[in-house]
């Protein structure tokens, strides 16, 4: 198993951004890696860590402005080779649909609860660890 995992967290409100730390922990479920997160509040942040690569799951937050984590999510998908999973923070469970659009491996609604979060991420760390392997 890997040492740790390393999640890229992308909102502009730092609230968000502990919600997710908080949430997930240090171990977001007993069979993975524990998780590094590198936080970032604006979108050249994130393109410029995804270039430089070694992240293994991305966290965006839908509702970010400027840019939106949905827009992102897409860009990244079509931009980055071998983009890492994407786990979309949502505002309403209707926006799912757009979630899907966006290329999203994941979702999961704001606020962000803890249990829901944890299981989402954990099944993505292991999907790319796994995929990695």
């Amino acid at each position: 198993m890997q040492s740790s995992a390393t999640v890229l967290v992308y909102s502009d409100d730092a609230s968000t951004r502990e919600q997710v730390r908080l949430a997930a922990g240090r171990r977001p479920a007993s069979d993975v890696p524990p998780v590094e997160f590198v936080e970032c509040a604006t979108l050249p942040a994130v393109l410029k860590l995804l270039d430089e690569g070694g992240i293994d799951v991305c966290v965006l937050d839908g509702e970010a402005v400027p840019a939106g984590g949905m827009g992102v999510c897409r860009q990244i998908k079509d931009e980055i080779f071998n983009c890492p999973p994407v786990l979309l923070l949502i505002g309403r469970p209707q926006d799912a649909w757009l979630a899907t659009w966006s290329r999203a491996d994941a979702a999961v609604t704001l606020p962000v609860e803890p249990v829901e979060f944890a299981d989402a991420l954990a099944g993505l760390v292991r999907s790319r660890l796994g995929a990695d392997a």
